[in-house]
């Protein structure tokens, strides 16, 4: 399966809408789009997990790239939305504990 990757600017954020899954195969286009966009001084970056269903530790990668990137561009980002399955591996990793991740906001749908 591929990964559809849709951003969609907002004055003071980047909401970056994910549907697929994540893997060895599909996260170089996510780092590729990703990246750029936690380099913006000040930006919050967004990213939708809602319709993504399956990821591997390459994909976790790709988000520590990322908030490694943030802390240096003095950006944000937040996941919002995360399956269970994904929230799994974020906790089984211990990276919930450091990457701001908005368990609320899931369902509702």
């Amino acid at each position: 399966m591929n990964l559809a990757i849709d951003v969609i600017e907002e004055s003071d954020k980047s909401k970056v809408i994910l549907s697929g899954e994540i893997d060895a195969y599909t996260a170089p286009n996510l780092k590729d789009t990703l990246l750029p966009l936690t380099k913006e001084n000040g930006k919050l970056v967004e990213v939708d997990l809602d319709q993504v269903g399956y990821m591997d530790s390459t994909g976790l990668g790709v988000f520590i790239s990322a908030l490694k990137s943030t802390k240096e561009h003095d950006s944000r980002l937040t996941l919002i939305n995360l399956q269970d399955r994904v929230m799994r591996l974020f906790k089984i990793t211990g990276l919930d504990e450091i990457m701001d991740i908005n368990e609320e906001i899931r369902g509702g749908k």
